[in-house]
């Protein structure tokens, strides 16, 4: 009976233990997610303000220049360009659009923005069909509002810069509708929100696909000036699973420790009651009782040498985790510089033997490539710099002809001492994508050296670049052996070289750039060898017109 009793007290014991564990790391994890997430919603409120300060201040300054009462459709698209607008409208008292940059037309009277601005103020709000956000400003003439001017800002633009954020991170108006997210999820009608606190912090269960949490720390923090509310959602499976695993190593510890107690306990009494039964022979005993004692000082011994391969177990455990971390950021610092620095050399080379046959010019060119190329590696180094600092390098109009000419600039010795014949098949003009010119030029000659290096001793080796334009794609194909493995191509350290010849983290790192732009990279075989087409999101039509 005691012995039951002795156990139901410590299973008794390791759930009460585990429980207060749970409650008691639960709460800190949060508090502490709660802490890091009001930062990074106060960065992105900034953000947005900063991002939506271009167009106030346009709206502000087109109402006092003496040219708007004369402004023509295309005068007021150079200020929307200017200041990255996605439209300009000139309203009269009414709430009629007299001229627009974009050539809109109609009644804009009944918007609470221009009847802000009709009051001598300066209106905020969103269109009817949430995608872009309007400042407007009163137009003085006399003293007394004539008509107002709005500054339209598209808010799809914003939202491509924002996909890469790890947060869901969205805006929502005076009547709890989503104006801005970088989560296309939220959007959807059938998103709900139930709300379930945990320890006084405001926990949701939300069903928005698999992009979203199910389980969230909802965060949120008023913006009066632009009449929003930004409102975050932080994924809370982390800290449960944390506070799970500690309570299950403390109910752990309580049970071991209660098994000690009780084997003790039951020792004690075995030894109580035999030194009871043979009090007689308690000399002829002797020796066997001492025996007892060195296995349970040997048993003490065993159990503390055992901690202490526990902790050195563990403390080797945290070294290698840290080698294994400064590992992968060298070798990516390393992958990142390694393109351009083989180009400066190679350039220096030519440099030299254009010097030695007085070429002085093509000397001077080559040393002025070289400066670009410095230049260039000094760009990605700031960009793994700002890749430290989880900043991810925003998508803007690039012309991917200039990345092509560049890739093949840099590219251009090695394919001529592989012997490798070049084939092109460029669409014709400047072919405008959203993206950005170093990380894609990292991309494309990534995909070069590949194919130069599946193709090294063949008799017959070909490589052909195509750049087509509806989408905006780069084709890359060689007449090499083809993918051993298309499956597994993007994956982190994956290698079909041989040991020492490369680290397997360049078509990694490409997929997570063009994936950063918001466009795919795929790879394929052909048959005849392997192809890779990179495909990203064309530029707006007012951004690619200017």
């Amino acid at each position: 009976m005691s012995r039951l009793v002795l156990i139901l007290a410590t299973a008794a014991s390791a759930a009460l233990v585990a429980g207060l564990v749970w409650w008691m790391t639960l709460g800190t994890t949060l508090a502490t997610l709660e802490a890091k997430g009001r930062a990074d919603l106060s960065l992105a409120a900034d953000r947005l303000r900063l991002e939506l300060q271009r167009t106030r201040d346009l709206s502000v300054l087109l109402s006092d220049d003496p040219r708007l009462d004369a402004a023509e459709a295309l005068t007021l698209q150079r200020f929307a360009d200017r200041a990255g607008a996605s439209d300009v409208l000139l309203l009269d008292r009414s709430g009629r659009v007299v001229v627009s940059a974009s050539g809109a037309e109609g009644q804009r009277g009944d918007r609470h923005w221009f009847r802000r601005a009709m009051q001598g103020a300066l209106g905020i709000g969103t269109t009817p069909d949430g995608g872009s956000f309007v400042h407007a400003a009163p137009i003085f003439r006399g003293g007394r509002v004539v008509g107002v001017v709005g500054v339209l800002r598209d808010l799809t633009v914003l939202e491509r810069g924002w996909r890469a954020e790890p947060q869901a991170i969205y805006f929502t108006d005076a009547t709890g509708g989503i104006v801005l997210t970088n989560r296309e999820e939220l959007l959807a009608g059938s998103v709900r929100q139930d709300l379930t606190p945990v320890q006084g912090f405001d926990v949701r269960r939300v069903s928005a696909g698999r992009y979203v949490p199910e389980q969230a720390l909802h965060l949120e923090l008023p913006l009066p000036v632009l009449d929003l509310t930004a409102e975050l959602l932080l994924d809370i499976a982390p800290a449960r699973a944390l506070a799970q695993a500690r309570a299950i190593a403390a109910a752990a510890a309580v049970l071991v420790l209660g098994a000690i107690l009780g084997a003790l306990w039951e020792r004690r009494r075995v030894l109580a009651r035999a030194n009871a039964l043979l009090e007689a022979r308690v000399e002829a005993r002797t020796s066997e009782l001492s025996e007892a004692n060195r296995r349970l000082t040997a048993e003490i011994g065993e159990r503390r040498e055992a901690e202490a391969a526990l902790n050195r177990a563990q403390a080797d455990l945290v070294q290698a985790g840290k080698l294994s971390a400064l590992g992968q950021m060298s070798a990516g610092i390393s992958h990142e510089l390694n393109q351009p620095l083989m180009a400066i050399r190679s350039f220096a080379q030519n440099g030299a033997t254009f010097l030695a046959r007085g070429k002085v010019d093509a000397a001077s060119a080559n040393l002025e490539k070289i400066g670009q190329l410095a230049h260039r590696a000094g760009r990605i180094i700031r960009n793994l710099r700002a890749f430290a600092r989880a900043e991810p390098e925003p998508a803007v109009v690039t012309d991917l002809s200039a990345v092509i000419e560049a890739a093949l600039d840099i590219t251009e010795t090695r394919r001529r001492e592989a012997g490798i014949e070049t084939r092109l098949d460029l669409a014709p003009g400047p072919v405008l994508a959203m993206g950005g010119e170093v990380r894609l030029g990292q991309v494309v000659v990534n995909l070069i050296s590949n194919a130069v290096d599946a193709m090294a001793g063949q008799d017959s080796a070909v490589l052909t670049v195509e750049l087509a334009t509806a989408p905006p794609r780069i084709v890359v194909r060689d007449t090499g052996p083809g993918l051993e493995s298309p499956e597994h191509i993007f994956d982190p350290f994956y290698t079909t070289k041989e040991v020492g010849e490369g680290l397997g983290l360049g078509l990694s790192i490409s997929y997570g750039i063009v994936s950063g732009f918001g466009g795919t990279i795929r790879g394929r075989n052909t048959g005849t060898g392997a192809e890779f087409e990179v495909a990203l999101p064309p530029a707006p039509a007012a951004e690619a017109a200017a």
